[in-house]
């Protein structure tokens, strides 16, 4: 199953370039499928297997969410996106835009609100397949840590008052409709601003999503010996005034202080357990003494982490004035 998986994520990390690359001739069955040396019938059986999704449906609606992007950001016209999206007709985008929608792209350009796109896949994970580390392959000694500080920003999220790390906080949130991680991650990646976003519609911690805890007398007893909340958002301007789903919280963030623990590109894949070992022991470690700074526990503040194998894996941590 293990081998099957593999397979399926270079279908669909392929998927991305080309859409990407409006690589039409390559976005077909029968391409992807001989890439793999199965016959078309055999590939999508096992791809609707691993993924639970039929092949056309995924690729129709991974199609979709990169126009909607395109309809919100760039000034193409509308006829232009349809046929970079491989769609024969104005009239043939509108329908499937809005059928999975709910607004039709001329709609959507004018007021764009948060829609669920369908985010990325990722079958093959050795963390959540719970196979860990394949070991090293290159050198993972620093972690950066400096002090910085944040701009006031808005802080859009769902929370978990129960959860335990980051699969744990994914597996209740399923329990709970309208907060799985495919709707709420769907719905982030729509909303136009975020403050940490690159670009991404590349997995679903891709589009400045990320996970954060918050001080909370309410909430579970963390390793680091406080009372948190677990959180996943994005962070959004100050003046940010779209539109709040209904299954989430924003609040506002004033401009405060914050340590920073930080480690650069890593192999995920191979070193993700190690990198995450380095930065729990730098902040555990870590001496405070001369810097003029503690650690901030007061209710309301908030720790954010980021994990973006390709840039760094960052927490973000408040502090205080002595």
């Amino acid at each position: 199953m293990y081998e099957w998986q593999k397979q399926i994520q270079i279908i669909v990390d392929e998927i991305d370039v080309c859409i990407k690359n409006h690589d039409d001739e390559a976005l077909t069955l029968r391409y992807l499928s001989g890439k793999l040396g199965y016959s078309e019938f055999y590939m999508t059986r096992k791809f609707k297997e691993i993924s639970g999704i039929q092949f056309r449906d995924y690729l129709r609606n991974r199609r979709l969410a990169f126009a909607l992007k395109e309809v919100r950001d760039s000034k193409k016209s509308i006829l232009e996106i349809a046929f970079d999206s491989g769609f024969s007709s104005h009239e043939a985008f509108t329908r499937a835009f809005k059928a999975t929608y709910g607004i039709t792209p001329a709609e959507y350009r004018k007021n764009p609100r948060p829609v669920v796109l369908r985010t990325k896949i990722n079958p093959f994970d050795r963390y959540f397949l719970g196979l860990g580390e394949i070991g090293m392959i290159k050198s993972t000694d620093d972690i950066k840590i400096y002090f910085v500080t944040m701009p006031a920003h808005k802080f859009l999220h769902i929370k978990n008052y129960e959860s335990n790390g980051y699969w744990d906080f994914w597996q209740k949130q399923s329990l709970i409709p309208g907060q799985d991680c495919e709707t709420i991650c769907g719905l982030l990646d729509s909303i136009k601003g975020k403050l940490d976003d690159n670009g991404g519609s590349e997995s679903n911690s891709g589009g400045g999503q990320i996970m954060a805890y918050i001080n909370d007398p309410e909430g579970r007893l963390c390793d680091w010996g406080i009372l948190r909340t677990e959180c996943y958002g994005v962070r959004l301007p100050a003046d940010y005034k779209g539109e709040v789903p209904p299954q989430m919280l924003l609040i506002d963030v004033p401009e405060a202080e914050y340590i920073v623990f930080e480690h650069g590109p890593f192999d995920y894949e191979q070193e993700n357990r190690s990198v995450e070992e380095k930065i729990e022991k730098a902040m555990s470690e870590f001496d405070f003494s001369g810097t003029g700074y503690c650690l901030d526990t007061s209710p309301g503040r908030i720790v954010y982490c980021y994990h973006d194998p390709e840039r760094f894996w960052k927490y973000i941590r408040p502090v205080r004035k002595q």
